[in-house]
Formats: C-alpha cells, sequence, structure tokens
C-alpha cells in the first residue's frame, strides 16, 4: 500500500464563492436558552401566576401591604433567578466559543486548521485517530479509517471506511488516517438535529432535581386540595373575601417554589467556582454526579502521567544498534497513523520515505500494528507488546529477565520484530491476524514522567473517600509501579487484560471490585469494568483522553476528559479538565459533595416548615374551626425560618459524605419526620392556649365567634419561628450537648446564625411599625419568656426523641 496521495483541495477563491452560494457549514448551534426563554421561564410559571392573582385581589380589597410583601417577595426571587441565569447563559456561551472544535482542511494543496463553520462543500478535510467527524461526507485517496457511529447507531463496533465509504457528522475518528470530502454542511447534515441538540442548552435534571420536583409536584397537589377546600369554606362559611384570599395565599406559600431555584443557582455557582480551577462542567448534571463518585477509574497515560514520551534506550537482537535505528525510523516515517509513541522514536531514529504494500495501524485492542515494505530491504516488520508478541516469537531467558525489569522500573516496553513474509498481513478487518512466526530485531524502551502532583492528587481522592482503580493497556507491572511511585500503598492488587479474557462473569465481577491496577487492557475491556463497577451499585468516574477511552466513558456514571484529549472524548465528556489540570480533580469532587450537603440541609428546613404548616391547617380547622395563619404570618416564617438560614448554607456546608442512602428525602426522614410531628403538636398546643386565654377575655355576653385571633397567630407564629431556629445547631451540632439526629460538626455558625436572627425577630416584636406591617399582637416579657421556654423544652423532647429512635422502631425501619 502507497502513502495515500494527498488531494490538492478547494482554492480560497473556490471556498470564499461557494460560501457565497450558501454551501457553507455557518449553521448556528444555540449553545444556550435565549433572554426571552430565561426571562418567560422564571415570570410565567404555574405558583408566580398564583401569586400575582392574590396580589391582584387584594389590591382590589385594598389590602396594599399584603399585596406588596406578596409582590415584592416573588419578584425579588426572579431578579435574582434572571441575573444569575442571565450571567450563566454569557458564560456558556463565552466557554463554547472558546472550547469549539476545529478541524483541518486541505486548501490549495496545504493543510489548514480552520474553525467548522468555515467548511464548505467540496472541502478536502483530513482525518487522524480521535478526530470528531463534523460534516457528512464520502473518503477520497488510499487512507483508511476506522469510525465509531455509536453517537449515531448506538453500536459500539467499529466501521472501517475507505475510499468511496461515506462518513457522517457526530462520528469519530478511532484508527488510521485519511481524507474525506464534504458533501453535505450545515442544516443538510444527517447528524444536524442530532448535534444542534446535545450542545443545546438541556433541562436534563440531577436524581436531586428529580426528587425535589416529586415533592413540588405533591405538594402542588396538596396545594390545589387546599384551595378546593378554602372555595368551599368561603360558601359555607362566614368568611369573608378577604380571609379566603388570605387562607388561598398562605395555601400557595406551601409550595416552595423556590427551592428548585435555590438548587440550580447552588449548582450554577459551583460550576462557575470550578472554573476558576480550570474544571470546565459540560453538562447539567456533572455537579451532582460528582457529590455522588465513590469509584474513580483513571487511565495511566495522559492521566496520571505527563503523556511526554521518551525513548529511553533500544537492545538490538542480532543486529546492531545503527541498523536497529534505521529499521525504526524508517517504520514511523512511513506510518500513516502516528501517536505518542511513533513521535517518540522519530524524535531519536530517522527514517526514508519508502514503497509500502500494507499497514495495520496501531490499535488499543490489537496492542501491534504493522508495516509491509515492499522495497529493499522488504518484509513485514512489527511493533507491539512483548506479551502479545510472546507466541509468535522465542526470546532468551536473559531478553524475557530484561523486559520484565524494565515493567518492574515502571518503564514501558515494547518489541520490534519482522518476517520476511510480504503477504502475511491483510488489512481487511476480519482477516487481521498476527503472524505465526516472527523474528526479534530489539527492545524499545520508553519512559513517561508522573504528572507533579500525581501524589497529592490521588491522596485526595483517598481523603475524599473515593476509591481509584487504574485501568491502562500498558503492562500491568509498569502501571503498578508507577502507582507505587505516585504513593499509593505497596499492597495493591494488580491484574492483567489476559487474565479478565479467561474469566467467567462472577471471576470478572470479583476482580473488578477488589483489584487496583488493570493492565493490557482492551477498550472494550475497560468499559465492561466500568459496567461492571456501576452494576455492582457504585458510582463510577471515568477520566480519559484517548480514543480508546471513549465507549468506557459513555458507560460511566461520570465522564471526564483532559482537554489535550482527543475530540472524540471532549465531545463525550462531561467535564473537561481545562490545562490538563488533574490536581484541581480532588476540588472539584470536594465541591461537588460540599454543595449537595448544603442542599441537603436547607431541604430539611424546607420540609419541616411546609409539613407543619400543613398539619396545622387541618389541626386547626378540625380542632379550633380556625384558619392558623395570614399571609404575612406565613410569609415571617418563610423568611426566619427557612429563607434567611438556607441563605448561607451552600456557602457555610462541608464536604464529605453524610449519608447511606441513594435518596437524600429518604436520608433525611430520620431528621424531619420527628421534628415536623412534635413541632406541629407544640406548636397546635401553644395556638390552643393563647385561643382559650383569648376566649376568656370576651367581655361578658359577646359571640364567641367574635374572638380575636391576633394574639394566638402571633403565639403561633413566634413559637413556630424559634423552633424553627433552634433546630439549626440540631442540624450542625457545634457541641455534643446537640448531638441527636446529625453528627457532631464543630461548626458555631449555625448556631450564631440562629442566635442572630433570634434577635432580629425579637426587635420585629418589639418595634411598633414591623409589629403592625405583620399584623403581630403585642406579646409581653412574661410572653416571650414563656415562648422561648417552650421552645427549648421542646428542644429537649425532640432531642430525647431522635436519642431514642422511637420513629425508627414504631416504623420499623432504619431511618438514620
Amino acid at each position: 500500500m502507497d502513502n495515500y496521495l494527498q488531494p490538492q483541495g478547494l482554492t480560497e477563491e473556490e471556498a470564499i464563492k461557494r460560501r457565497a452560494e450558501g454551501l457553507g457549514n455557518n449553521v448556528f448551534l444555540q449553545t444556550s436558552r435565549s433572554y426571552r426563554q430565561i426571562i418567560n421561564e422564571n415570570i410565567f410559571n404555574f405558583i408566580n401566576i398564583v401569586f400575582f392573582a392574590i396580589s391582584a385581589v387584594m389590591i382590589l380589597l385594598r389590602r396594599y401591604s399584603d399585596a406588596f410583601l406578596v409582590v415584592v417577595i416573588i419578584s425579588s426571587g426572579v431578579i435574582i433567578a434572571v441575573c444569575q441565569e442571565i450571567w450563566a447563559k454569557r458564560k456558556l456561551d463565552e466557554i463554547a466559543l472558546l472550547n469549539r472544535p476545529h478541524t483541518t482542511v486541505i486548501r490549495e494543496g496545504n493543510k489548514r486548521d480552520i474553525d467548522p463553520t468555515e467548511i464548505v462543500q467540496g472541502d478536502i478535510i483530513v482525518l487522524a485517530a480521535g478526530d470528531q467527524i463534523l460534516v457528512d461526507g464520502v473518503v477520497v485517496g488510499d487512507g483508511r479509517i476506522d469510525v465509531d457511529e455509536s453517537l449515531l447507531t448506538g453500536e459500539s463496533d467499529l466501521i472501517s471506511k475507505v475510499a468511496q465509504d461515506s462518513v457522517y457528522s457526530g462520528t469519530f475518528c478511532v484508527n488510521g488516517a485519511a481524507s474525506f470530502e464534504a458533501v453535505k454542511v450545515g442544516a443538510e447534515t444527517v447528524a444536524y438535529k442530532l448535534m444542534s441538540g446535545a450542545r443545546a442548552f438541556r433541562h436534563v435534571y440531577t436524581p436531586l432535581q428529580q426528587e425535589i420536583n416529586l415533592i413540588i409536584r405533591i405538594l402542588l397537589l396538596l396545594a390545589c386540595y387546599l384551595w378546593i377546600l378554602v372555595g368551599i369554606s368561603f360558601t359555607s362559611r362566614s368568611y369573608t373575601l378577604a380571609d379566603i384570599v388570605q387562607h388561598a395565599a398562605v395555601v400557595a406559600g406551601l409550595v416552595p417554589s423556590g427551592l428548585l431555584i435555590a438548587i440550580t443557582l447552588a449548582y450554577g455557582t459551583a460550576a462557575v467556582r470550578m472554573l476558576g480551577q480550570d474544571v470546565l462542567i459540560q453538562q447539567a448534571n456533572a455537579v451532582e454526579s460528582l457529590s455522588h463518585v465513590n469509584i474513580l477509574c483513571l487511565d495511566k497515560t495522559g492521566t496520571l502521567t505527563s503523556n511526554q514520551i521518551e525513548l529511553q534506550r533500544v537492545l538490538p537482537i542480532g543486529i546492531s544498534e545503527t541498523e536497529l535505528r534505521q529499521r525504526l525510523g524508517d517504520y514511523v516515517t512511513n506510518t500513516t497513523a502516528p501517536n505518542r509513541t511513533s513521535e517518540a522514536i522519530e524524535s531519536s531514529c530517522s527514517g526514508n520515505k519508502r514503497s509500502c504494500k500494507a499497514e495495520i495501524p496501531f490499535s488499543s485492542a490489537r496492542k501491534w500494528s504493522a508495516i509491509t515494505f515492499d522495497d529493499e530491504p522488504h518484509g513485514t516488520f512489527i511493533l507491539g507488546a512483548p506479551e502479545i508478541l510472546a507466541p509468535s516469537i522465542s526470546l532468551p531467558e536473559s531478553i524475557n529477565n530484561y523486559i520484565q525489569e524494565n515493567f518492574e522500573r515502571g518503564l514501558r516496553v515494547l518489541l520490534f520484530a519482522y518476517t520476511e513474509n510480504l503477504d502475511v498481513i491483510s488489512e481487511e478487518p476480519e482477516k487481521i491476524a498476527l503472524p505465526s512466526t516472527l523474528t526479534p530485531l530489539g527492545v524499545i524502551v520508553f519512559s513517561d514522567k508522573l504528572r507533579p502532583q500525581a501524589s497529592e492528587t490521588l491522596h485526595s481522592f483517598n481523603k475524599a473517600g473515593i476509591d481509584l482503580k487504574i485501568i491502562s493497556g500498558d503492562n500491568p507491572d509498569t502501571v503498578a509501579a508507577l502507582v507505587k511511585q505516585a504513593g499509593l500503598r505497596d499492597d495493591i492488587s494488580v491484574v492483567s487484560g489476559l487474565e479478565l479474557a479467561i474469566m467467567d462473569d462472577s471471576q470478572f465481577a470479583a476482580a473488578a471490585k477488589t483489584s487496583t491496577v488493570f493492565g493490557r487492557i482492551t477498550p472494550e475491556q475497560k468499559a465492561k469494568l466500568v459496567q461492571t463497577l456501576r452494576l455492582q451499585g457504585n458510582y463510577v468516574a471515568m477520566i480519559g483522553d484517548g480514543v480508546n477511552d471513549v465507549l468506557s466513558l459513555k458507560q460511566a456514571s461520570l465522564a471526564i476528559s483532559m482537554e489535550s484529549g482527543s475530540k472524540a472524548t471532549r465531545s463525550v465528556a462531561d467535564i473537561i479538565l481545562l490545562k490538563d489540570s488533574f490536581a484541581a480533580l480532588p476540588f472539584a469532587f470536594l465541591e461537588g459533595q460540599r454543595i449537595r450537603n448544603g442542599i441537603r440541609d436547607s431541604l430539611a428546613l424546607f420540609i419541616v416548615r411546609v409539613f407543619c404548616v400543613a398539619l396545622l391547617i387541618f389541626s386547626t380547622g378540625m380542632v379550633a374551626n380556625s384558619f392558623p395563619l395570614l399571609n404575612k404570618h406565613s410569609a415571617l416564617l418563610a423568611m426566619f425560618g427557612v429563607g434567611l438560614p438556607t441563605a448561607v448554607f451552600p456557602i457555610w456546608a462541608k464536604p464529605g459524605e453524610t449519608t447511606k442512602h441513594s435518596s437524600m428525602v429518604r436520608s433525611l426522614m430520620h431528621f424531619t419526620i420527628p421534628a415536623t410531628l412534635t413541632m406541629t403538636l407544640v406548636a397546635l398546643l401553644v395556638f390552643l392556649l393563647y385561643l382559650v386565654r383569648a376566649v376568656l377575655d370576651l367581655p361578658p355576653g359577646q359571640n364567641i365567634n367574635d374572638v380575636d385571633y391576633t394574639l394566638p397567630r402571633t403565639a403561633l407564629v413566634s413559637i413556630l419561628v424559634l423552633c424553627h431556629l433552634f433546630l439549626l445547631p440540631f442540624l450542625k451540632p457545634p457541641a455534643r450537648i446537640w448531638v441527636a439526629a446529625e453528627p457532631l460538626s464543630n461548626d458555631w455558625r449555625y448556631t450564631i446564625a440562629a442566635s442572630i436572627l433570634f434577635v432580629v425577630y425579637m426587635v420585629v416584636l418589639t418595634l411598633p411599625p414591623l409589629r403592625r406591617f405583620f399584623e403581630l399582637a403585642v406579646l409581653s416579657w412574661q410572653d416571650c419568656l414563656f415562648l422561648v421556654l417552650v421552645a427549648f423544652e421542646w428542644c429537649f423532647i425532640l432531642r430525647a426523641v431522635w436519642r431514642s429512635k422511637f420513629f425508627n422502631r414504631f416504623l420499623g425501619v432504619d431511618l438514620s
């Protein structure tokens, strides 16, 4: 096979003319939502429409302060969300512009790197291993490539392409090199809709967001049911229209519409913070995924090492070193699919252009490559892994010992061999096989340096509670030696791909679970390892940089790519490490855990408040035939009990695993169920106590229906605020006295925040203008002291319930 001839391609004038004729690839791929979409989605949603309708009715009823409060609260949330998302959109657009893929075309006989939008119909585009095919076309010339079309077909088998075969956008060149002519560009390509959909902003909800969506929908159904009851009460009872509007507003507050926005903003903030650490988040669920990861699979080359391969030495066998270097130089000079290894050889061994009859490019699955020269000195030369070539070569014991010694030093070793048979290899994929007999020519030894911060990074993974699996195509002894140099323990378990190949499924699963280093692994085995680890219940992240990692990246729960990796890996990755910042990855994992833990704390308070108010609505209606809160009271509780504390939770949260449950809501049940039920009972008793007091204070002969609910409601909202504030130390216990549902944190910030909010609430109760605005009654110092003591007594009762695990035993499940 002669090296394929390079076509001349279009001239610049022809390219300009075709672009003017509308034959260019300059289609617009939307990378994020439009400004109109952002505004519409944040303003015109169901809950906001309900609140604005309630505000309009309140204005008609001349309850301007109530209407103002609702409008301010909703509008402030909308403004914050819109500003944050517009800022995030601009960031996303900037990132998309900086990380646009480039392609190589031939114009006037010269190769040029251009933006994909500059491609025109008829352009000759050059492909090499790892390149993404950006437009549809037909292969031209004598090149041959193996293409991964799984993104289009779903099948993982590689498809060989030669002259006149069609290639499609959205696929990747895995092996070989060739050129193709662009036939369809822009919106005419087969995969345009697929690519535009993949690159656009998507509402892909994370597992946590799915849980929150379910909670919100359940609460929305509950709110609709209560609205129906409120409507019925208007016709069956003596409530005024103003009362009905108040009740409807309180019911609307049961739907925590701001919770999903808070979560989205928390993850968006984390994504931007990670960008400052050179970690680019490509998918919406990547931050959520980071917080779940417990196993990290990584390749050695390009990840653990710097991928700066150097030729250390050559050991000739049966020929002189000069002759061996000449043969190696000829070999790498004439390959049509160069890689890092061939480049390392070429830097030390010069060669000549020769006549090639056939070539088998290097494949990660085969672990060898071959070229047949039909000029003098003719023959078929093969470069590959010693273990793979071993069945075809007989080596002296001294050579085998030499190879093993270099493996154990962490060096990469290849064998160079040949046969005089010119017809021993076939370029047809189904007939490719290693010759049965080969003559060794030499041993080639390479080095690949560890990344400067590899050791520190690996220890950081362990600190984050993440197990490591090193998966490589290199010899397992080489990989193990490098891993030990990086500082991992010496007793690591090592297994080779050759051993995995003869294992049954149960043995394979056991090896995947117990082993740390996997060597001589094929891409298919790597993907199976990742899939097996996931089937064992793990959340698996995979780091890759080569096109041979694409299969395993697509199997992983979270796919991570180096910026210098192939276009194929960058395209399928959820996260890209900019500047190949491997050392920044532990920060990203800890950041994911930190944000998730902050949202967990926020969710706990949201659940307690919402279900407590819902239970009180039913309870007071059943026991006292009344409605517990006004709209302003509900807003006051939401502000002090949830809004202000949760504003700082994502900032104050610390990394680290906090739950063994896959469901965050389930993990919170042990905290929220006792807190909700006991708080509701205490609040109901306080409300009834002050209601009885209000009834007793009625003038003689006055109807009990004329009782003033201002004092009972003030006592009710006060005890609810106090109980919510006293929950904060239980959420993050600063001392052992507060340890009950959650472990000791030694973090006093939550307790200090509760103390500050307690003082602020007392100011609201004390200052007449604020008290009148929120429609609160005057509480004497004896009342305030009584409510504080009741709240403290509730704390001790709740702590006893948590520590005794009463609800766990009653329900017959472990909620902790």
